[in-house]
């Protein structure tokens, strides 16, 4: 399955005008931003875990990385309340699920894959604007935005956003919490908080690394 992706192009996505997608698991369904492949993929999505569903137990052979949006995920390691970014780097393995239920972002194949660095934090702990991990690969960064403030960047390398408060004008768009923004290499981000202001989450460099999963 090829969804978005073509990267030179610029996609604008508003993931809750999107309709569920049932997984192969009961109880989990996915909105999917991009994609490439079938159930092993390089794939971007939002996925809702009902109460009391669960995947089962699997390695992430090109890893995984997440933002928790709504209820608790949980797995062996802990439980993770909304606003949690985890990083799952390359041969890490879990069991996840959710008692009471949850919503998540997530990226699956879009790791470096000699990264080793696995972690978890508080988005909102870390400041108005933090780096939550910077590698030669990519960075990724957390912004509060107050009503019309500006958020640019070059996107070398390419860019993401996820609006997950608030909402953003950028490039004629509006994007309310939920919009998913992909800028190719070379396109510039220009994102203005509208008058609620904003919570972006942004990922840069990574997208001229897009490739499907290895077999």
């Amino acid at each position: 399955m090829d969804l978005n992706a073509d990267f030179s192009q610029r996609v604008v996505v508003h993931s809750d005008q999107l309709d569920w997608v049932a997984s192969p698991m009961p109880g989990v369904d996915r909105r999917m931003l991009d994609r490439i492949g079938g159930e092993v993929a390089r794939a971007t999505s939002i996925v809702r875990y009902a109460p009391g569903s669960q995947f089962s137990a699997h390695t992430h052979t090109g890893g995984e990385e997440f933002i928790v949006l709504e209820g608790v995920f949980q797995d062996e390691h802990g439980d993770y309340p909304a606003g949690t970014y985890v990083r799952n780097p390359p041969t890490t393995s879990h069991t996840p699920g959710s008692a009471e239920g949850c919503t998540i972002f997530v990226k699956l194949w879009q790791f470096d894959m000699d990264d080793r660095t696995q972690f978890r934090l508080d988005m909102a702990a870390q400041g108005d604007r933090a780096v939550l991990h910077r590698d030669a690969f990519e960075e990724v960064t957390y912004h509060r935005l107050a009503p019309g403030a500006v958020l640019a960047d070059e996107a070398i390398g390419g860019a993401e956003l996820l609006v997950l408060e608030g909402s953003v004008t950028e490039a004629g768009d509006t994007l309310a919490q939920g919009g998913w923004l992909r800028v190719p290499d070379g396109g510039q981000v220009k994102a203005v908080a509208g008058p609620e202001g904003a919570v972006v989450w942004m990922k840069t460099g990574h997208v001229i690394h897009a490739k499907p999963p290895a077999p």
